[in-house]
């Protein structure tokens, strides 16, 4: 049994490693109930697992699965959290995930009290419990706890409405955020166009995401392809979206079926 000097030491975000050092980090969406899913993601190179519960029926243990898998690859997991209590903010958080992302922050106020919410002493004043994954079941000092945890798991705020421009510069200056993510998506809906992810109006606000968060000293976040990831990264984001599990298996499906149609097969 190893003494409290042999005791491992919390592993650190591989993201925010990476960006601190000024590389680019990948991240890739999942929607399939599968922890297998998260291994192939670490296996074929990836920095990070986004899975979700603010459309995905993700229950604690499924996460709890998800963060083990992440962990045993090397890999991050970024839990996009459902807009609920404080306990759904933080849950991910002790259960280990290496970072949360939280959708439609519409304003300065929101994103303070995410902050306030998510981030202990002196930054927050984030629940403290210290008996889960996260504080090492209490092996951690409380300064350990909250030093390690402050400086190595990421808070990632959504900005995917036109009502949250009204306040970007204030938003990016929240300090206690580390990744200001920009969803084309909602936003392209938001403005009356949606799905145009094209639209001049949603090109103007990625780029604005982008300016503004590399100006308050936040690293710039958002989806994108390996098609336009490198005009992505020219605009200034390091943190970029590639793909999700149920595009790959629904493009995978969709030409085994067209092969079979073209060799008369069906």
């Amino acid at each position: 049994m190893k003494n409290e000097s042999e005791r491992m030491s919390p592993v650190p975000s591989r993201v925010l490693d990476k960006l601190r050092a000024g590389k680019n980090a990948y991240c890739m969406k999942f929607n399939f109930d599968s922890a297998r899913a998260i291994e192939i993601a670490g296996l074929t190179g990836f920095d990070c697992a986004w899975c979700c519960q603010e459309h995905i029926a993700t229950d604690l243990s499924l996460m709890e699965r998800y963060v083990l898998a992440a962990k045993a690859y090397g890999i991050d997991l970024l839990m996009r959290v459902p807009r609920g209590s404080y306990s759904d903010l933080v849950r991910p958080l002790e259960a280990d995930a290496s970072g949360i992302m939280v959708p439609h922050v519409m304003s300065a106020a929101d994103a303070r009290s995410i902050v306030w919410q998510t981030r202990f002493h002196p930054v927050g004043r984030r629940a403290l419990d210290g008996g889960n994954a996260d504080g090492q079941y209490c092996f951690l000092s409380i300064n350990e706890y909250f030093e390690f945890v402050n400086n190595n798991r990421f808070l990632l705020i959504q900005i995917e409405d036109v009502e949250a421009m009204e306040e970007l510069e204030e938003i990016c200056a929240v300090p206690g955020i580390d990744i200001i993510f920009f969803g084309p998506g909602d936003y392209s809906q938001s403005i009356g166009f949606p799905g145009e992810l094209d639209h001049p109006q949603v090109v103007a606000a990625r780029r604005r995401v982008a300016e503004c968060a590399l100006r308050h000293g936040k690293f710039a976040g958002t989806v994108g392809s390996v098609n336009n990831v490198a005009e992505l990264h020219k605009m200034g984001y390091s943190f970029v979206n590639l793909g999700a599990d149920v595009v790959g298996f629904g493009s995978y499906c969709k030409d085994i079926q067209q092969k079979l149609r073209d060799a008369g097969l069906k």
